[in-house]
């Protein structure tokens, strides 16, 4: 039997329905990461939560919908969009309290626990909505499998649509928080439109009455939903500029009363300065400089993990080396240009190391490799894979110079001997040192080579030879694990150093600075 025009009319409004409510699922799953993320980290642990939390409530919104769907008479689709508007409106509003509750609960449990209470709501009521729209699509029952495919795809589709529109054209350019408030306010006039339609065609003259009743709740609380990720700095620090970008949470803070700028995405802090002369204040990136005096021949270098490019600047002022820096994230190459000085004297590339390294020719008589600061772990940047890559951009007395922060000793060390043996696999001879000597949790900075390095040279004079020394450090290896494309547990195995550097910027900055 074929549909009347009248019908095929609702169905294409229900097609409308599923489509924008699947885009939106989408949407609020990827923009989770980014407001976790700052207190977090961007990892594979607040990742998996939202994955799981998505699937979590799309399940019972499947399930609840369907029930709902058989015992509601053919209304209340209106009233589930409109809740979902409420819910998704309050989670920015939602966000500081949530993570600060759960903070004690771990990297993990703690990501997962505020992935669940601030998403699941809103996505359990939008997964109810596709049973929903089945059943009104249905009108005999040879038609359920045509009208539930039809539906499915119809959301799924939207999905798709909903992610390459957040993460091509409005995540670059909007930010989270005001993406779900305006998210939230464009599911109220759909909830509003289809209220309208309920009553119109099956006469159902409550329909409007909560929709409206929400809508306008939903406004009286915008204001204060748009407020509440604007904190005022409790007068230690003064932010003096801050950027969300595809890759993080970009900041420049600064502390007079210690003469101090620092440079952080997310929960990682990535320059640190003084502000009266712009000198760098991170002690590794200074064993790093030593390293042209070790080897007076370097004459171009490759600095992965530009930062605030303080590396970059002291190669050039101070040798005279041409460098060019990697820098995945334009919000922090254009902070490092804005407020610490950086001009590059070689190329400046915005983009994923792995992917550019492709690209460059070299040779490099020096490769630094910064990518691995206290926050998230770019894993894919450390295998042996990666460091071939490296190796083949060398020349052939070259250095490579790899940063990583890590604990030397007990739960945790296994991180630091996994780079160790895999920078071993992949470079004859290796080198290791502390930032600060004594300290268990330190950056870790291995000096690789093919040919082995003079750390006795005589271009070094004697304070700074004795400097070095005293940073020298051996790290047991035996248990480490070579780190492949294939196999690389990194982010498990950093696991503790990743709660711990979050502690530890919570007790520096205080939780105003790292939650939005």
């Amino acid at each position: 039997m074929t549909d009347s025009p009248t019908q095929n009319q609702g169905k294409a409004w229900l097609y409308l329905i599923v489509f924008l409510t699947g885009a939106s699922v989408m949407v609020i799953e990827l923009l989770g990461t980014r407001l976790i993320a700052p207190f977090y980290g961007a990892s594979i642990y607040v990742w998996s939560s939202l994955i799981s939390v998505t699937m979590i409530a799309l399940a019972i919104g499947y399930f609840v919908g369907g029930r709902w769907a058989d015992r509601a008479q053919r209304t209340g689709l209106s009233l589930i969009i409109a809740l979902a508007a409420l819910f998704t409106l309050l989670i920015p509003w939602a966000t500081r309290p949530v993570l600060l509750a759960t903070d004690s609960l771990g990297l993990r449990g703690g990501a997962f626990t505020s992935a669940l209470v601030l998403f699941f709501p809103s996505l359990t009521l939008l997964g109810m909505v596709g049973p929903f729209a089945i059943k009104l699509a249905t009108s005999q029952l040879d038609g359920v499998g045509s009208s539930s495919g039809t539906i499915y795809a119809v959301s799924t589709l939207g999905s798709v649509i909903g992610t390459l529109l957040l993460g091509f054209f409005l995540f670059p350019w909007v930010g989270s928080r005001q993406i779900l408030v305006s998210l939230g306010l464009l599911l109220f006039v759909l909830a509003v439109i289809v209220a309208v339609f309920e009553q119109k065609r099956f006469g159902k003259t409550i329909a409007v009455l909560p929709c409206m009743i929400l809508a306008l709740a939903g406004l009286c609380l915008v204001p204060k939903i748009v407020g509440a990720g604007h904190v005022p700095p409790d007068g230690r620090f003064s932010v003096l500029s801050e950027r969300e970008s595809l890759y993080g949470y970009v900041r420049v803070i600064e502390q007079s009363s210690r003469d101090l700028r620092f440079l952080t995405s997310d929960a990682s802090m990535i320059g640190a300065a003084n502000i009266s002369d712009g000198a760098n204040r991170l002690t590794y990136q200074d064993i790093v400089a030593l390293i042209p005096a070790i080897k007076p021949s370097i004459k171009k270098a490759l600095l992965i993990g530009q930062g605030a490019g303080h590396m970059a600047m002291v190669l050039r002022d101070k040798y005279g080396i041409v460098t060019d820096t990697l820098e995945i994230d334009p919000a922090v190459a254009q902070a490092a240009t804005d407020y610490f000085g950086f001009k590059p004297n070689g190329k400046a590339i915005v983009g994923d190391a792995r992917y550019e390294i492709r690209h460059l020719t070299g040779p490099y008589d020096l490769i630094i490799h910064d990518c691995f600061t206290g926050g998230s772990e770019p894993a894919h940047l450390l295998t042996v894979e990666t460091l071939q890559q490296l190796q083949g951009l060398l020349a052939p007395q070259g250095i490579v110079a790899l940063n990583f922060v890590a604990f030397g000793q007990g739960e945790g060390q296994q991180a630091l001997a996994s780079v160790s043996k895999t920078v071993a696999k992949v470079f004859p001879s290796q080198s290791l040192f502390v930032s600060e000597p004594g300290e268990d949790f330190n950056d870790y900075i291995f000096l690789a080579s093919s040919q082995p390095i003079d750390l006795a040279s005589p271009s070094l004079n004697a304070e700074q030879a004795d400097w070095l020394n005293k940073r020298k450090f051996t790290v047991d290896a035996t248990n480490g694990i070579i780190l492949t494309d294939n196999l690389n547990p990194l982010e498990h195995l950093q696991t503790r150093k990743s709660e711990h550097y979050r502690h530890v910027l919570v007790d520096w900055f205080g939780n105003d600075l790292l939650v939005r």
